[in-house]
C-alpha cells in the first residue's frame, strides 16, 4: 500500500467519524431504538471507519500510536459478523464517548501528514 492510499483511508476515517458524530448530536441514547434508519446509518459509518483503518500500512499505524488500531480492526469484526447482535449501548458509547477524541486523532494526523505522503 502506498502512503497516498494511506491519506486516502485516513481521509475516509475523518469524514465518516465526523458525520457518524453529527447525527448523534442533539439526541438521546433512545433515539437509537425509536429510529432505526439513526442505528443503520451508525453502525454503516462505522463498519466504513473499522473497514478503512484495517487498510492502513503498519508504518502509518506506528506514527499514529494513540489511535486504538487492535479496537477498529476488533469493531469491524463485531459489527460485520455480529450484525444480528448490536448492542445499542454499545453502539451509543462508541459513538458518543469514543468517537469525538478518535476524530481529533485523526484530524491531527491529516493535519501534520502524520509521515503521509500526498
Amino acid at each position: 500500500m502506498t502512503m497516498r492510499d494511506d491519506r486516502t483511508r485516513l481521509l475516509h476515517m475523518r469524514d465518516h467519524l465526523a458525520e457518524a458524530i453529527a447525527m448523534v448530536e442533539g439526541k438521546a441514547r433512545s433515539d437509537l431504538d425509536d429510529d432505526r434508519m439513526l442505528n443503520l446509518s451508525l453502525v454503516r459509518l462505522l463498519e466504513v471507519v473499522a473497514q478503512s483503518a484495517g487498510r492502513v500500512s503498519v508504518e502509518t499505524r506506528i506514527a499514529m500510536p494513540d489511535v486504538p488500531w487492535p479496537d477498529l480492526a476488533s469493531l469491524r469484526d463485531r459489527l460485520m459478523h455480529g450484525y444480528d447482535v448490536v448492542d445499542p449501548d454499545i453502539l451509543w458509547a462508541i459513538v458518543h464517548d469514543d468517537l469525538p477524541p478518535l476524530l481529533e486523532r485523526v484530524q491531527k494526523a491529516v493535519a501534520d501528514g502524520a509521515g503521509l505522503n500526498g
